[in-house]
């Protein structure tokens, strides 16, 4: 392949991904306004119109704001690409460092930079569009102490990757691709072990459950389900959002058990247990499993991939860059990406929506369908989730399978 065809097939890439996010965003917020003023019947009882107008402005708003920070996103990346940016960045690192540490500083540079621009967006939506539809709670301090703590964590653990990345590309011969691959997988377990008891708590404030009826509940269905964790938790969620949520995380004895304090606040007992048993029904269906095995099987695709393209100059110099380096290769290779496989999302949704109604069958079966029927309709109110999406943005997007097909399938479920 010339250069040259390689910078039409990335702009041609670029600019399809950019119009369907565009037609798809037009498609929703059209579905959305034209089911402004009308709850869906199944809803009828549960939901009342002031809440489906909320939630259809909001999903409004939220899109508007997402083809914004799209765009902005977009010219970023044309910038350090074809713009030269990655060039200008990387011939500065050069002052201060060489080889192995010229392309980590280079390339962390650019991963910075673009956190940097990511950071007024982030802001903006937390403090004007969430604030003005009343979800959220973040102060301005806990939100620089955040970034702050985000972009340390961040630089070590990156750090740590781009050095080990580059070290292997650079110093393991043909098949560094192999090596990278299986320290990929290490780093990645141990963050998952890492993750409820070191790496949460630098964000949110995790209590253990106090003892009650709650408790009990919950630890009945763990011994029903053959669940082991390391603990009940309820985290400080309200600090940041009144979106509730519950999850588990972490890997063998390191397994937590994690329930929004907003979410406790908000829906009863049988409800709180329902949504729990959701979340043990991807734990028993071995969802968590497929998901890391699939992860692991498209990062050894992907890294072979880059190290073909990392010896070949038309990558380089097609996307704007002028140095061959191991660094050059993966910052390009991380960026432009995404812009490739963007077209390939709707492959991940049917997955996971198959199996979220996994899920929500095993909750049905373990805890009875209208519990979480209730549940997910008071969260779907709570957090102003739009209930009459457009299907092909659905389809296109949504991990979740829409509001009324998922209770739907939970009705037909009940007895």
């Amino acid at each position: 392949m010339t250069p040259t065809l390689f910078s039409y097939l990335f702009v041609f890439a670029l600019a399809l991904m950019l119009a369907l996010k565009c037609w798809l965003a037009l498609r929703q917020a059209r579905s959305v306004a034209e089911h402004r003023e009308h709850v869906p019947p199944a809803f009828a009882n549960a939901v009342d119109l002031p809440a489906h107008r909320k939630a259809a402005d909001y999903t409004r708003v939220k899109l508007a704001f997402g083809l914004i920070e799209t765009i902005a996103g977009a010219l970023a990346l044309v910038a350090v690409t074809l713009g030269g940016g990655i060039d200008v960045v990387f011939d500065a690192a050069s002052d201060f460092a060489h080889g192995l540490w010229r392309d980590v500083i280079g390339a962390g540079a650019i991963f910075v930079l673009l956190a940097l621009i990511d950071l007024p967006f982030a802001a903006y939506r937390s403090f004007v569009i969430e604030a003005r539809f009343g979800f959220n709670q973040m102060t301005w301090k806990v939100f620089a102490f955040d970034s702050v703590k985000g972009a340390l964590l961040g630089m070590v653990l990156g750090g740590i990757v781009l050095t080990a990345a580059i070290w292997l590309m650079t110093s393991l011969g043909p098949y560094w691709w192999l090596w990278a691959w299986v320290a990929w997988m290490g780093f990645n377990l141990l963050l998952l072990w890492l993750f409820p008891t070191y790496i949460a708590p630098l964000f949110n404030k995790f209590v253990p459950m106090p003892d009650g009826s709650l408790k009990s509940r919950i630890e009945t269905l763990l011994a029903k389900t053959g669940f082991k964790s390391q603990g009940l938790f309820v985290m400080d969620g309200s600090t940041r959002s009144s979106h509730g949520n519950a999850y588990f995380s972490g890997l063998g004895n390191a397994k937590r058990i994690v329930l929004f304090d907003t979410l406790i606040s908000r829906l009863d007992e049988p409800e709180i247990e329902a949504v729990l048993a959701h979340e043990l029904g991807h734990f028993k269906r071995r969802h968590i499993i497929k998901r890391i095995a699939a992860l692991f099987a498209l990062s050894l695709l992907f890294l072979w991939i880059l190290g073909r393209l990392a010896n070949a100059e038309w990558f380089y110099i097609g996307l704007g860059v002028t140095q061959m380096s191991a660094g050059s290769a993966l910052t390009l290779f991380a960026l432009v990406l995404p812009v490739f496989t963007f077209i390939l999302h709707p492959l991940t949704t049917i997955t996971s929506r198959k199996h979220e109604y996994e899920a929500d069958a095993f909750a049905a079966d373990i805890t009875g369908a209208r519990p979480l029927i209730t549940a997910l309709t008071k969260l779907y109110k709570d957090n102003a989730a739009t209930l009459t999406p457009d299907k092909w943005f659905s389809a296109f997007y949504d991990s979740h399978p829409p509001a009324p097909l998922r209770i739907a399938r939970l009705r037909s479920l009940a007895p």
